[in-house]
């Protein structure tokens, strides 16, 4: 073959592969393919000391169902039947009734492929977005999702039911989103903080409404099951270890980053409300400025763009990772999800991309066995640089959003 014949012919295979990663369809068979493959892999592992599984997670959350069924304490201690403590709410108990019911050879594959095709599914479907962002996205979270399914863990749900709640919001359909950012939180309560999107939409008394029903109702739900006096009773315990537990360990988050890199043992409270105040800050900068007007001052609405609502919901995503005392590495898909939708909404800058493949580095790469080990343990582990880039990134985007950033969205061919 001719030299330029092979050039032509090289190129145009280059141009085929890249087309070929384009495709929807093989995003949605290689995000199926992941959530069996690591279904299978934890199946036929054989058990760990103490006779437990290597999908304990999921069988925590099955198991709740039955306690409570039974009339038991959901939240305590069962060392015959798992390894740890079920922390969820009662209704996320209901929710996995179906999963009691099934083999775990039935209900583990159908556990991971919800928590994996959920959060695909709302990528796919994000407002603003460019098709090739959106693929790219999806493309960028998935060795993060893996490491979450591999612990059998809910995050991919979490995550997608916050970004089907900020698709909904750009629908308006705010009784829609209401379900989706209550529906998280009853999975894990930081989900709740989704709820300040509603800052940059019209309809926020609306917002507050639903908000209000779609509680009453997800806590009501036991009475299914079980009666008032029991609900009751399993509301005061998992307020009681919701409350013990928060004076435990420090996970991957600023609080430990701070005690990890200085030495500082701030309260947690402390911290997170902080934190708080800074997001909640900069998401109601981007949307209003004081004005004066006659001599007095009042709150002035400004035009929210595009680019200001998908960094608020990046923002979010990556706040309820960082601010959580307790996260832990397979709950970093959440703030995986943040860090692509910044990226996608942020111009294309060298010191932008060297950031976002860092982030990949420590963040996705770092617990997998193409990572040095010898990293790992002396350096990513003991100085908590998993969550050191989602801290810088978040930074970032709180200081565009409180300043208004002016940078032009970049939109992928």
């Amino acid at each position: 073959m001719p030299a330029a014949d092979w050039r032509v012919f090289r190129y145009d295979k280059v141009l085929t592969m890249k087309h070929f990663w384009k495709k929807q369809w093989l995003l949605w068979s290689v995000y199926s393919l992941a959530a069996i493959a690591v279904s299978i892999q934890k199946l036929t592992q054989g058990e760990r000391p103490g006779g437990y599984t290597f999908y304990e997670n999921y069988l925590i959350f099955k198991n709740s169902f039955p306690h409570l069924l039974q009339g038991l304490n959901p939240y305590a201690a069962f060392p015959a039947e798992q390894w740890d403590l079920f922390k969820y709410s009662p209704a996320f108990s209901l929710f996995m009734a179906p999963f009691s019911a099934v083999p775990d050879w039935l209900g583990l594959p159908v556990w991971n492929l919800l928590n994996a095709l959920v959060l695909l599914a709302a990528m796919l479907r994000l407002p603003v977005l460019s098709q090739g962002q959106r693929i790219f996205a999806a493309w960028f979270v998935l060795i993060e999702l893996i490491t979450s399914l591999q612990n059998s863990q809910s995050n991919g749900l979490t995550a997608g039911l916050m970004l089907w709640a900020f698709i909904a919001f750009g629908q308006k359909k705010y009784g829609r989103a209401a379900g989706f950012i209550m529906g998280a939180a009853y999975i894990k309560i930081f989900g709740i903080f989704a709820a300040v999107l509603a800052l940059l939409y019209p309809g926020k008394a609306r917002v507050a409404v639903w908000l209000t029903v779609w509680a009453v109702l997800l806590s009501l739900i036991p009475l299914a099951v079980i009666s008032p006096a029991q609900t009751v009773q399993v509301y005061e315990w998992w307020l009681e270890l919701l409350r013990s537990d928060h004076e435990a360990s420090i996970g991957l988050s600023v609080q430990g980053w701070l005690q990890a890199w200085f030495g500082w043992i701030p309260s947690k409270t402390g911290v997170t409300l902080a934190g708080f105040l800074l997001l909640a800050t900069s998401v109601w900068a981007s949307a209003y400025r004081v004005s004066r007007e006659g001599g007095r001052l009042y709150w002035k609405s400004l035009q929210v763009s595009d680019i200001q609502r998908v960094l608020a919901c990046a923002s979010v995503l990556i706040w309820v990772v960082i601010f959580n005392h307790k996260a832990e590495s397979p709950t970093f898909i959440i703030a995986m999800c943040g860090v692509a939708l910044w990226w996608c909404a942020t111009p294309k800058r060298a010191w932008e991309n060297v950031l976002l493949w860092t982030t990949f580095l420590l963040v996705s790469l770092s617990p997998t066995d193409i990572f040095p080990k010898t990293l790992r343990q002396e350096f990513v582990q003991p100085y908590i640089l998993k969550a050191v880039p989602c801290i810088a990134i978040w930074s970032i985007i709180t200081w565009k959003l409180l300043f208004r950033g002016s940078d032009v969205f970049r939109h992928s061919k």
